[in-house]
């Protein structure tokens, strides 16, 4: 299933992220959001929001780190990671991320993961960044879990 949201503003981005974790809050699995897009379409303020809705503040971009953790309200982690500064399938894998796959993990330029991501099962969401303008986004949002999709109308 596919939903397609176009946001005119950072704040209207951060809100579809508020309303995309209230939808993941009380899954009894994790799940595995990849997101496409490039630098400066919002993909860090949706997750933003995400944290948001998770009890979580202070989220920044892991561009540096790498992978960021925050601990959430119902005791599951959400886990950014950023892959942009990556450029091999070597430095990806020691990253681990299959380890979080019970959390919410939310992986930016998700397009360097290739096979792997593969194995993250059934509870993949992929989502992509558009800009239209300075302010105006495309963010379309794929799952498989129509479930999920719904509750984002």
């Amino acid at each position: 299933m596919i939903r397609k949201f176009v946001t005119n503003s950072v704040s209207e981005t951060r809100a579809l992220g508020e309303k995309f974790g209230s939808a993941i809050k009380n899954l009894d699995s994790g799940i595995v959001v990849l997101m496409f897009g490039d630098l400066g379409t919002g993909k860090t303020v949706f997750v933003k929001g995400v944290g948001e809705s998770l009890g979580v503040s202070g989220v920044r971009s892991p561009s540096f780190t790498l992978v960021n953790e925050y601990e959430c309200e119902n005791r599951k982690f959400l886990i950014h990671a950023d892959l942009y500064r990556l450029e091999n399938f070597s430095q990806i894998s020691s990253l681990g991320l299959e380890d979080y796959e019970n959390d919410f993990l939310f992986i930016e330029w998700s397009e360097r993961l290739q096979s792997l991501s593969k194995r993250f099962g059934d509870n993949v969401v992929k989502i992509t960044f558009e800009s239209l303008s300075e302010n105006q986004r495309v963010i379309e949002i794929i799952c498989e879990n129509s479930r999920l999709c719904e509750k984002l109308s």
